[in-house]
Order: C-alpha cells, then structure tokens, then sequence
C-alpha cells in the first residue's frame, strides 16, 4: 500500500459521520424499525434499559448514544393498552323460584 492510499483510507474513516446522531427517538424508530414493526408499543417487554440498549447497539444503532435514546423511548411507550372499564359482576342467577309458604290459619 503505498502512502497515498493509507492517506486515503484516513481521510475517509476521519469523515465518516453518524447519520442517526440529532435525531430524535421517534424518528429513529421510524426510519430503521418501522419497516418491520408497525408500532414501538411493547417492544422493550420490561428489559432493563441497559440490557435493552446494548442490544439496539448490537444490532440496530449506528451508535450507543443512538442506542441508549431509542431504549429510553421504546421504555416510555411500553405502557400497559388502556382496561376498558370494568362492568360490575352480574349476580349469579337464582335457582327456580319458590313458591311462597302457604299461610297458616289457627
């Protein structure tokens, strides 16, 4: 390799950027996540944040700030669905129904 090449190769590891870094969690997820998952809604599925995060930069971040701001958003949206409200328990439904007692003359 002559001195210029290694020049080269230098110059181009020296600039080469972070594409995701300013960009909010958001957008991260919906440029790199959105394609296969259509919500960031339990995709954290109560991991740690620091386990959750060393896996994003495993596998998705192009770095480990990237990393650790998509963790924290998919933590803040991995929120239980809204319960529907509750209706009250139906009382169990009576046997047959008596007939009164009858009246006693005297």
């Amino acid at each position: 390799m002559t001195v210029a090449a290694a020049a080269v190769l230098t110059v181009t590891a020296g600039a080469a950027q972070n594409l995701d870094a300013g960009k909010p969690p958001a957008k991260l997820f919906a440029e790199g996540c959105a394609t296969c998952h259509r919500s960031p809604r339990g995709l954290a599925k109560g991991r740690f944040s620091l386990t959750l995060s060393w896996f994003l930069r495993d596998h998705y971040a192009t770095s480990s700030d990237s990393a650790k701001a998509l963790a924290a958003y998919l933590e803040s949206v991995d929120t239980p669905p809204p319960r529907a409200a509750t209706k009250p328990a139906k009382k169990p439904a009576r046997s047959a129904s008596r007939p009164p007692k009858p009246v006693q003359s005297q």
